[in-house]
């Protein structure tokens, strides 16, 4: 009995260990990718590559999220019950949830999808078939090459992407509301530009390079730690989606604690 008590507590210290090896490794790769973001040359030619691909060719799906996002918000608001001033109160719900909460969050949340996991699975690739050691030979930096113009991107485009889903989102909701409900136009307009928010919306803004910067960077950790050939690609892919996720939803909630 003593025997499998001791042998418990040492498979126990052994993940523990192992966990906290797993966290400095990440946090030694997060001052890493900071330090470099400061620090020239900077490969710009990377970076717009790396702003087209992960914002423009990403603007289709976050419109078609922020036009449903605002659609729902009014569907649920109209036909959960009779609410009084429903006019005023619609787009008032509308604004303030897209801006503040829904429009961050799950863009950022489809973006671990499309963005993170491409991220990984490119970098992942690259480092199984030697090509980041091939660069390390050629005596270029990997970090300056590769994960800098991700980082630089993400933090770029993301608020980009998220004001394009708010106003979308909004517009969105308006549609509905004017055309499903035939709420008065002009009244929909008028309180919309009365509940906008500027504090929010800059928020908002907050949320979404907080959340780029948490995709690109442990999208990035992964690839670049990828081992055990196309498996270990797969396994870096589902984990930069899974912590990413975590990590905003996490991040979301001490935002908004500290600024609410």
């Amino acid at each position: 009995m003593s025997s499998f008590n001791i042998d418990s507590v040492r498979i126990i210290g052994r993940c523990f260990m192992n966990f906290l090896l797993r966290i400095g490794n990440a946090f030694v790769f997060f001052i890493q990718s900071l330090y470099h973001c400061f620090i020239p040359p900077y490969y710009f030619s990377n970076v717009a590559r790396q702003i087209i691909e992960i914002g423009f060719f990403s603007l289709p799906i976050v419109g078609l999220t922020g036009v449903f996002i605002g659609a729902v918000i009014v569907l649920q608001s109209s036909l959960s019950g009779i609410l009084i001033n429903q006019e005023q109160v619609v787009p008032k719900l509308v604004t303030i949830t897209i801006i503040k909460e829904l429009g961050p969050v799950l863009i950022s949340l489809i973006m671990v999808g499309k963005v993170g996991s491409s991220i990984a699975a490119e970098i992942g690739t690259m480092r199984i078939t030697e090509q980041i050691d091939a660069l390390t030979t050629l005596d270029i930096n990997p970090f300056k090459y590769l994960i800098v113009p991700r980082i630089l991107a993400s933090v770029i485009v993301f608020p980009i992407l998220t004001v394009c889903a708010d106003l979308i989102g909004i517009f969105g909701g308006y549609v509905t509301a004017v055309f499903e409900f035939n709420h008065n136009l002009n009244i929909y307009i008028k309180y919309t530009a009365q509940f906008f928010n500027m504090y929010d919306f800059i928020v908002g803004l907050m949320k979404a390079t907080a959340f780029g910067a948490i995709i690109s960077v442990s999208s990035c950790y992964y690839g670049y730690h990828c081992r055990k050939g196309a498996r270990g690609v797969g396994i870096a892919t589902t984990s930069t989606v899974v912590i990413s996720s975590i990590l905003i939803i996490l991040a979301n909630y001490l935002i908004t604690l500290i600024h609410a």
